[in-house]
């Protein structure tokens, strides 16, 4: 089902291609992604790559490092380039604005991938339902660990429209069904998901499950809880290699799948459709699914 959703809306973005390799064929396009610090962005920005290559297109990859300010210098760089089209995969959803405006106003088209760009006009954004996923992995935390059960939530970083849409489908559930004792960014950083969640332990030792917004703070957490020898269920959100071996293992209760590499083909896909003067669909959304042992 997920397969059939993604292929669909790629059909839907792009149909009538049958010459895409010869339209696309030497244009450049700009991808600045958030991070490449954390596996789900390589494999989204791979995805990328192995479609551009074989389109023929010229794909300059930058990386912000999960700093709006550089991300915001990457991209007037790439414009200053003369690409022909701009893919974002915003570290800020607000603070991209700008920048996004700059390159529109430059007749660049603008195609957002994994999360939104709030406040600015783009062709086209590619997304995993974010709200419902995490609306799936709350659901799973309540079965798990019972309704009325102390749980915290590790939030991404804020601003992005995925950690606010993650944040969103988990209180969907959790503020009804769970008593939600702490809610603190870690800031999709494994490192400071485990220091968060020392943190969060010794405000409250009673605390029976965790979500957090991504696989690399649901790691870090699970280091911390082991530290302190608790029993405590944990719910990330990616299915990173990682976090799927992690599942494997019993460490890792559950993870929500995207399809990071069918996103950054997507892009590029779609980059192909805009150069080729024909229009695209202004949303294509990604399907999720919940990974449990």
């Amino acid at each position: 089902m997920v397969m059939a959703l993604g292929v669909s809306a790629l059909v839907g973005c792009s149909a009538g291609g049958g010459d895409k390799k010869e339209a696309g064929s030497g244009q450049t396009v700009g991808f600045s992604v958030s991070t490449l610090n954390n596996p789900f962005f390589v494999t989204l920005s791979d995805g990328a790559k192995n479609a551009a290559k074989e389109k023929g297109i010229e794909l300059t990859v930058v990386d912000a490092g999960d700093d709006s300010a550089k991300q915001i210098s990457d991209i007037e760089d790439l414009i200053s380039k003369n690409i022909k089209v701009l893919i974002v995969n915003p570290v800020d959803s607000d603070a991209v604005a700008s920048a996004v405006e700059s390159a529109t106003k430059k007749g660049i088209k603008v195609i957002a991938v994994d999360r939104a760009v709030n406040g600015a006009e783009v062709e086209c954004q590619i997304a995993s339902d974010n709200v419902a996923g995490a609306r799936m992995a709350a659901e799973y935390l309540k079965e798990l660990v019972g309704s009325g059960a102390k749980v915290a939530e590790l939030e991404g970083v804020p601003g992005a429209s995925a950690a606010i849409d993650r944040g969103q489908g988990f209180h969907e559930v959790a503020d009804k069904d769970l008593d939600v004792v702490s809610s603190q960014t870690a800031n999709f950083n494994r490192a400071e998901g485990l220091s968060v969640m020392e943190n969060i332990l010794q405000a409250d030792g009673d605390i029976k499950g965790v979500f957090a917004h991504n696989d690399e703070m649901a790691l870090g957490a699970i280091e911390a809880i082991a530290s302190a020898g608790k029993d405590i269920v944990v719910v990330g959100f990616d299915a990173t290699d990682d976090a799927k071996k992690a599942v494997e293992d019993g460490t890792l209760a559950a993870t929500v799948a995207q399809q990071p590499e069918l996103m950054g083909k997507t892009a590029i896909e779609t980059a192909v459709t805009i150069m080729e003067g024909k229009t695209v669909e202004k949303s294509i959304p990604v399907e999720v699914t919940l990974i449990k042992k």
